[in-house]
């Protein structure tokens, strides 16, 4: 019966498996040997958190798309007087409530360049509607980086020094130029949009700051302490979140002095909006305080004997920071939303300032939208801020985690 024995079992036969190639180093081990590595790695693994964070934006193109939008917008803004080709309150009385004038490049079939038909005007006998047609005689050609020469060109730029030069402006005073029609009073809806853009933007860029500030300092106290203090932080931000946002803005807004002066009322509402929106970044900050304070060079720097103030500031803040980037990028927009429907309900800022809100406001009428429709024009740029901040704000979310 021995014979019966199957030959893989003594270690020999047509079943055994091949031997695999060992290679054993014969020099001795050395746990202190430097590992070499390629330029490409060494640029990953010794690159900062930023710059991790920075790649993988990158790679977001959308974010991206939104962020160059963005910083077009707010250079836009910054130079609102050089871009819009009207001052602000500029009026021409012979063209009010007139349409949009559409740029063309042919003229009977010739290249003209850049050029809008001026109009023809007349009254409807019946409604007294004052209607304008193209004229395609009168042919206004459209200058770029030009100095003025008619009416409406001159501005003083930040209040600083008077100046006349602009992106693009009419050829002279009777040949006007009006891309996005005129309002009530005859002034450019272009030029106040583009002036518009500066407090739009600037109230949401101010509140976040605000904002950002008491988040990190309440946030940041109610997370390093802990214990009462943190209970009676967590129960005001739970006041403060039970009441609907907009009737509060609206109540708050309403009572402040109606003899206070424009810039009065426009750093009033942009510390409303700063007031209440703080808890949202409080609460990130405090939970990731909670994890961070009981990390080992937290617990050294208290042990050094650094004060609270550093080492909140200096240690556990910037572990973090780049997750309040992209929440304060996401609260921008609420706050830009929330001084446009205040204005718009005529309870934010009032003329003469010019934002977005401000000139939606005169578009309240549902007769004067269905006449005149490109008086809604102020709704474009708000719709796209809003989401290009969001856009962004996804970007640097998941940018901000650059080891995930």
């Amino acid at each position: 019966m021995s014979g019966d024995r199957p030959e893989d079992e003594t270690g020999s036969g047509p079943n055994k498996p091949d031997a695999v190639p060992h290679f054993v180093s014969d020099e001795p081990f050395n746990a202190d040997v430097e590992v070499v590595l390629t330029p490409e790695q060494e640029k990953y693994y010794m690159a900062s958190q930023w710059r991790l964070m920075w790649w993988k934006l990158k790679r977001h193109k959308i974010a991206v798309a939104a962020g160059i939008f963005l910083l077009l917008l707010y250079l836009i803004a910054a130079f609102a007087e050089v871009v819009a080709p009207y001052e602000l309150q500029h009026r021409d009385a012979r063209n009010v409530f007139a349409p949009p004038q559409a740029i063309h490049l042919f003229h009977e079939g010739k290249l003209v360049g850049p050029f809008v038909y001026g109009y023809n005007s007349k009254r409807d006998p019946e409604t007294l509607q004052k209607i304008y047609t193209p004229d395609p005689t009168k042919v206004h050609r459209i200058r770029f980086l030009c100095s003025g020469g008619y009416k409406g060109s001159e501005y003083e730029f930040w209040g600083l020094f008077k100046g006349d030069f602009h992106l693009f402006c009419p050829t002279d005073r009777r040949s006007p130029v009006f891309l996005l029609g005129t309002d009530r009073l005859g002034r450019d809806m272009f030029s106040r949009i583009v002036y518009g853009s500066r407090i739009s933007l600037s109230i949401g860029l101010i509140g976040i700051v605000l904002s950002f500030m008491l988040g990190i300092v309440i946030g940041g106290m109610a997370g390093f302490y802990g214990g009462l203090v943190d209970n009676l932080v967590q129960r005001l931000i739970e006041i403060l979140k039970s009441f609907p946002r907009l009737p509060l803005w609206m109540a708050l807004s309403a009572s402040l002095p109606a003899k206070w002066s424009p810039l009065l009322i426009y750093f009033g509402i942009t510390l409303i909006l700063a007031l209440l929106d703080w808890p949202s970044l409080a609460r990130a900050v405090r939970s990731k305080l909670l994890s961070l304070r009981e990390e080992d060079f937290a617990v050294a720097a208290n042990l050094m004997g650094a004060s609270t103030k550093r080492i909140i500031g200096r240690h556990l803040v910037p572990g973090f920071a780049s997750h309040l980037i992209a929440s304060a990028s996401l609260a921008i927009p609420e706050m830009i939303l929330g001084e446009t429907a205040l204005s718009f309900l005529g309870l934010g800022l009032r003329p003469p300032v010019t934002s977005w809100g401000v000139l939606l406001n005169e578009a309240q009428n549902i007769q004067v939208v269905v006449l005149y429709p490109w008086l809604m024009a102020p709704m474009i740029p708000v719709i796209l801020t809003i989401l290009a901040f969001n856009f962004l704000g996804d970007g640097l979310r998941d940018a901000a985690d650059p080891y995930k």
